[in-house]
Order: C-alpha cells, then sequence, then structure tokens
C-alpha cells in the first residue's frame, strides 16, 4: 500500500505541474517522457515490486481528483459494476459520498437505509473500511470495499466534527430501495412533502402529492423537506422547482465554453396557488436540492428553515475512454437567479435551526427542525 500511495502522490504532483505549469506543447511532451523515465527508474530501482497498471490507475485518478472533489477515474471493471443491475446480488449502506482530503466524505445518508438507521450523519469522514485504512484510495475504490452480498457486515470507523474519539459503526448490508417522495397532512392544514432523492420520477410523483394535497380545504400551508437529500437529476430539480414558481429564472449553467452556458426559466402556473412554503434543509441537501432551494429562497417564494447546505453546485458528465473505462468530470457549474454559485458554499438558511439531540432523526419526535417549522406556520 504504501509504495503505490508514494508513487500516486508522486503521479499527482507532475500533472498537476503539467496542468498549471507548462503552456507548450513541447514542454507537455518533454514533461511526458520525463514521467516515462521516471516511472522506468522507479520500476528497476524501487525497494519492492510495483504492480505498473495499478500505479497507473492510481495516477490518473490522482490528477482527477486534484481538480475537484467529484471528478475521478473508472476503470473498465469499476465502471461495468456501476452500470450493472445488482438485482439482489450486491447490497449497500444507502450513503451518498465524495472524497475530501484523502478520506470518503459523507454528503448524506438515505432515509430508511443502513447507514440511516445505525446513525451515519452527513458530514462525516469514513477513515476506515473493516480493516482497511481509506487514506490513500480512490472514491471507486472506497465504494467497492463497502459493497458486498446482502445480508453482510461491515463496519466503518468515522470521524465526526466535534467529537474527539472515532466512532465504529457495525452495519449489515441490504438492498437499497428508495421512495424518493413521502406526503402527508401535518396539524390537519400542513401539507407535508419529505423528498428524499431527484430521480426521474420524482417531478410527477410531487405533483400527484400536491394534487391529493390540495383538494383539502383547509391547506394553508406546505412543508417541503429536502434534508439529507444529496441530488439527482437536473431536469426534476428544474421542474419541481416550477411547481411554487409563476415565473422567472430558476438556474443557470456555465461551463468553459460560453456557447455551452444555459438558463431555464419557471412557466406560469403556481401548483399551491401561492400558499405559504416552508424549505428544510441541512448539511446533507446537495446539488439539486441546493437548486431548489437557493431559486425559491431567491425569489423570496419559501423560508429556509435548518442549516447550511452541502455546496456542491457542478455538473458531471461520464466520458468514455478507449480502454472501456471512463472519467467522471466536472463540465459546468450551477449558479443562483441572484447569480450566486453554490459550489462549496452551499445555501443558507433565512432561519438557522441546528439539531439539539444526539439522537436527532428526521420526522420523529426528536425533529426540532420540523417541530419549528410548524409552530412557524400556526402562530
Amino acid at each position: 500500500m504504501m509504495k503505490k500511495n508514494i508513487f500516486s502522490i508522486f503521479v499527482l504532483f507532475y500533472f498537476f505541474a503539467i496542468q498549471n505549469a507548462f503552456s507548450s506543447e513541447k514542454d507537455i511532451y518533454d514533461k511526458i517522457d520525463l514521467f516515462g523515465e521516471v516511472l522506468e527508474k522507479i520500476n528497476k530501482e524501487y525497494v519492492d515490486e510495483i504492480n505498473q497498471s495499478e500505479s497507473m490507475d492510481s495516477a490518473i485518478n490522482g490528477l482527477l481528483q486534484s481538480l475537484d472533489p467529484y471528478s475521478s477515474y473508472m476503470s473498465p471493471k469499476v465502471l461495468k459494476e456501476m452500470q450493472t443491475e445488482t438485482s439482489g446480488e450486491f447490497g449497500g449502506l444507502g450513503i451518498e459520498v465524495s472524497m475530501e482530503s484523502g478520506v470518503v466524505k459523507v454528503i448524506s445518508p438515505i432515509d430508511d437505509t443502513p447507514a440511516s438507521k445505525a446513525g451515519i450523519k452527513a458530514g462525516d469522514y469514513i477513515v476506515k473500511i473493516n480493516n482497511t485504512q481509506v487514506q490513500g484510495k480512490s472514491l471507486s475504490e472506497a465504494v467497492d470495499l463497502m459493497r458486498g452480498p446482502v445480508g453482510s457486515g461491515i463496519e466503518l470507523t468515522i470521524r465526526r466534527s466535534g467529537i474527539k474519539k472515532a466512532l465504529t459503526f457495525n452495519i449489515v448490508r441490504e438492498i437499497i430501495q428508495i421512495q424518493s417522495v413521502k406526503s402527508e397532512l401535518l396539524e390537519k392544514n400542513i401539507g407535508y412533502i419529505r423528498l428524499t432523492s431527484f430521480n426521474e420520477n420524482s417531478g410527477k410523483q410531487i405533483k400527484k402529492k400536491i394534487d391529493k394535497l390540495e383538494k383539502n380545504k383547509d391547506i394553508k400551508a406546505y412543508i417541503l423537506d429536502l434534508r439529507n437529500n444529496p441530488g439527482g437529476l437536473l431536469s426534476q430539480a428544474i421542474k419541481i422547482s416550477d411547481f411554487f414558481l409563476d415565473n422567472g429564472e430558476i438556474v443557470s449553467t456555465k461551463s468553459r465554453k460560453s456557447s455551452e452556458n444555459r438558463k431555464w426559466f419557471a412557466k406560469e402556473g403556481d401548483l399551491t396557488n401561492g400558499k405559504t412554503l416552508i424549505v428544510l434543509i441541512n448539511y446533507g441537501s446537495a446539488s439539486a436540492s441546493e437548486i431548489v432551494a437557493g431559486a425559491l429562497k431567491d425569489h423570496k417564494r419559501a423560508i429556509l428553515i435548518g442549516e447550511n447546505s452541502y455546496g456542491k453546485g457542478s455538473v458531471q458528465s461520464i466520458i468514455p475512454l478507449k480502454n472501456n473505462g471512463a472519467i467522471r468530470l466536472t463540465i459546468a457549474k450551477y449558479y443562483l437567479p441572484s447569480g450566486k454559485s453554490i459550489s462549496e458554499v452551499g445555501v443558507s438558511p433565512d432561519i438557522e435551526v441546528t439539531e439539539e439531540t444526539d439522537d436527532f432523526k428526521i420526522k420523529t419526535k426528536t425533529d426540532n427542525q420540523l417541530n419549528y417549522a410548524i409552530k412557524l406556520l400556526n402562530g
């Protein structure tokens, strides 16, 4: 492991130098020749024998991860696993993750999954998976370690902000089945809608829930709960934002080429007829969640309650490679109607309400954020 880490660090530095320090094509090719020479020296002189194929994969991944936490290399094996429907053969934990400072960072645990039930929280750092240190591994390697047969156990060692000692969680893998939209009537007059991800059916499901709730003549307000929602499809974020807006810009994307910049606007017709709207967010609200929350806040259409969101304001694309692998590359950034970027900043709530207890769980008696929203609406 040590030999691989040393090599990866060297290559990451080398590629970073190429990217930032050399503008001419000749300089770049000179550096590529130098890289080949260094690789040859390592192969001949390094104290332990190295796997050159694995080292090159690490080098490529090092380059991509030096760009941002969301860009990465997928070997043919990893890409195939990502594309394959497991159909009950493999189980998961139910967490959305990214790579930060060489360790796996939890973007958010998904409702009613093993990770959520065990107490994993947004912002946790996974430093060890079973007996394997995460430091030095790529995101895809770490995710692969977390996969396994349904019913099998896994031990995660976690570092959590504000807690000195590492936390250990023993979790059993399950098939992850996500019910992305739930709704109910609260206090006989508040429509509560919980959205846990933005998949291809989220917009249709939200519209059905709103239409059903609107038939109740006592409905006076809505709560849209986007906490621990790691995001998903941009198209669904735009559609759901539009349900609560009559006009105006929803979101824009800016890429390296100005010709590829885009803007999306709301169409006339607020499905809730302008009823009071509260949006709940926390650190686990990322990407598409931040687009919806940010758009509704900028248009003063909703009151945001909770904690600052994650700050994932970028668009990734899977780009195939000749070796049947692929790279996941950031190709654009999201911007709110105000022109602000979400990246690394997130969306701030209008009213900050932090989790009060260690046993806090969404939509339970310990959910002080939801309780605050209900009290605010009922005066």
